[in-house]
């Protein structure tokens, strides 16, 4: 890592920022999810669709981020995808219904897709230094973002468990002021992206594989993030901690130790480890679900390995294929997004059956994902072949002054 990563145009620290805020709303939500099946009456398998639903309508309208944001600027789209989150977040907190959080889940889902698949394909553009750095940077917002969520969320539950979807809206309100008053204007494209071409992109075998790869690894994630507060049975405060704790670790390792494992190993190895090593932290959640003890700890443990697999996978993704990066970014996500949405819904309905069961299952699927990946380890390889690993340079800082010329 070098001082040059730090050096970026106030394009790349604006979005970085009000990617922190949206990150922070995932985790946000997490400690509150045995409190709202329990005021609201409510099984896992029921709260669990305020994951579904949140992940099926990001997924299907990552089809849609490039068609809009190559038509009204990067700028617009990322202003209007927080708009909609800010919507959604506090109206499903106004809610006396799961049915109805989980409708407003939608609406938020569709302001998140708007916003991720923009904000990864703008700050890799726009950066200074190589692709790798530039997600690197990526990778730490969302690793600080993901880390304070939980926190935040888990002091508001302990009042209500309305209050953090008002605190999401409050954050998402500052991430918008933010990123209105601070980003620099942003053009149109010259050449408007068609809608059908993420479903083109996915004609690419890596970035296919490396999707379907990410679809089923998020089986093993969701099980951890919407599953996990229902055999641990404590207080949002302590949920919220033991999260805290698993997104520092997350950081870490996007920050620090992928490109380390990268340098070492090579790209298609440290997937493969870090895949294998969440699938064995599952397994062994999956033997000891009824003890706390090792249900924290694997929890906690699993920020290590996920934090690598995220900078590793979402750098392949940016280079596989030879596409836009916006392009690959919402093809990738159309997949994982929208075929893993049935993740949390299977965890949890699995889980009013057996607790040890949806442990067992997401670790299943991670290996599977290993499978899967291993099918395109040519493509991949070639990357690591590549001088730095594919590293290839982004955005000059007299590019990303471009990027202030333009449609505000």
């Amino acid at each position: 890592m070098t001082t040059l990563m730090w050096r970026q145009p106030k394009t790349v620290w604006s979005i970085a920022f009000a990617c922190v805020i949206s990150f922070m709303g995932i985790g946000l939500v997490d400690p509150i999810l045995k409190p709202i099946a329990d005021e609201l009456g409510a099984g896992p398998s029921q709260v669990s669709l305020l994951f579904t639903s949140y992940l099926a309508v990001m997924g299907v309208a990552m089809l849609g981020t490039g068609w809009v944001s190559s038509r009204v600027g990067a700028k617009r789209t990322l202003l209007l995808g927080l708009a909609l989150i800010i919507v959604g977040s506090a109206f499903a907190g106004s809610q006396d219904t799961v049915a109805g959080i989980v409708a407003f889940r939608a609406l938020w889902g569709l302001g998140n897709a708007l916003f991720i698949a923009t904000a990864l394909a703008t700050i890799v553009n726009a950066a200074s230094g190589s692709v790798k750095q530039a997600i690197i940077l990526y990778e730490a917002a969302l690793g600080v973002g993901i880390a304070t969520g939980p926190l935040v969320g888990g002091w508001l539950g302990g009042i209500s468990w309305r209050w953090p979807f008002y605190g999401v809206a409050v954050l998402m309100a500052v991430a918008f002021t933010a990123t209105a008053t601070t980003l620099p204007r942003t053009p149109r494209a010259d050449s408007p992206t068609s809608i059908s071409a993420p479903l083109r992109a996915l004609g690419h075998r890596g970035l296919l594989t490396v999707g379907v790869t990410a679809l089923l690894y998020n089986f093993g994630f969701f099980t951890l993030l919407a599953f996990t507060p229902f055999p641990l049975a404590m207080g949002a405060h302590d949920i919220g901690f033991i999260f805290f704790g698993w997104g520092v670790l997350l950081a870490i390792s996007s920050v620090f130790v992928a490109p380390l494992v990268q340098r070492r190993v090579g790209t298609l190895a440290g997937v493969v480890g870090a895949l294998l090593g969440f699938a064995v932290i599952l397994a062994v959640m999956a033997v000891g679900t009824e003890n706390k003890t090792v249900l924290v700890v694997g929890v906690i443990l699993a920020g290590a390995f996920l934090g690598v697999n995220n900078t590793l996978i979402t750098e392949t993704v940016m280079k596989v294929a030879p596409v836009e990066r916006g392009v690959a970014s919402a093809a990738y996500s159309f997949v994982r997004f929208s075929g893993g949405a049935v993740a949390p819904w299977l965890a949890g309905t699995l889980g009013e059956r057996s607790t040890h069961l949806p442990f067992w299952v997401g670790s299943g699927a991670v290996v599977l994902a290993v499978v899967v990946l291993l099918t395109a380890r040519r493509i991949i390889g070639s990357l690591d072949a590549a001088p730095d690993h594919g590293a290839d340079p982004v955005a000059s800082r007299a590019e990303a002054e471009a990027l202030t010329v333009g449609d505000a």
